[in-house]
């Protein structure tokens, strides 16, 4: 069993506030098209929010389970540790809401190069990880973040015993690399898609 975690509590201050995961590339919003695209790859996905209220925002997501954080105001090692331990597979694969190209291609690439370690994590040289782009061993994600005392992504994942996969064999998959592509303001937004709106935070919740 293979599973996904996207992690959605971030408070969008480099978005003037607004929830980057509802705004829309081609016609559909961050998380919809995450959420497809994890479907063709993983059996389960599990959104973990910051808390049960930023949780009821999602409720239009079908088969996805919404959690909220246990331990608050970590950043994104909170919702590591929640999605940790409510996902079912030995794998996981972890994303940020605000990349709305992954390519499942490459997310299966991830889970194959990740078999016998505890992760497989894309870097473009030594200093320069992907690791809310990358498949965990759920198990070790458990084992450190039980007990950690570093907040570093970096720390956490130099920690593990940790397939590097260089760039170069992603681009194989996906040439121009747009897997990675992440939005942190509307002006990211509509450096890549300038006809973009700027999503159901615009208009009245249909929900």
């Amino acid at each position: 069993m293979r599973s996904a975690i996207v992690l959605v509590g971030g408070a969008a201050r480099r978005a003037g506030g607004r929830e980057k995961y509802f705004f829309t590339f081609r016609g559909k919003a961050f998380i919809d098209r995450l959420i497809d695209t994890l479907r063709e790859v993983v059996d389960e996905t599990v959104v973990v929010a910051r808390d049960p209220g930023q949780c009821e925002r999602f409720g239009h997501l079908n088969a996805v389970r919404c959690i909220p954080d246990i331990r608050r105001d970590l950043g994104p090692i909170g919702g590591l540790h929640a999605g940790a331990l409510a996902v079912h597979g030995e794998y996981v694969f972890v994303a940020a809401c605000d990349m709305p190209c992954i390519h499942p291609e490459v997310v299966r690439l991830l889970f194959d190069a990740a078999a016998g370690y505890d992760a497989a994590i894309p870097c473009w040289n030594a200093d320069m990880l992907e690791p809310l782009h990358a498949v965990y061993r759920t198990s070790a994600l458990l084992g450190y973040l039980e007990e950690h005392e570093s907040l570093s992504l970096r720390a956490m994942v130099r920690s593990l015993d940790t397939r590097y996969v260089r760039v170069e064999k992603i681009r194989e998959i996906d040439p121009d690399l747009l897997t990675f592509t992440n939005i942190n303001n509307l002006e990211d937004l509509e450096s890549i898609d300038p006809s973009a709106g700027r999503g159901r935070d615009d208009v009245p919740e249909p929900y």
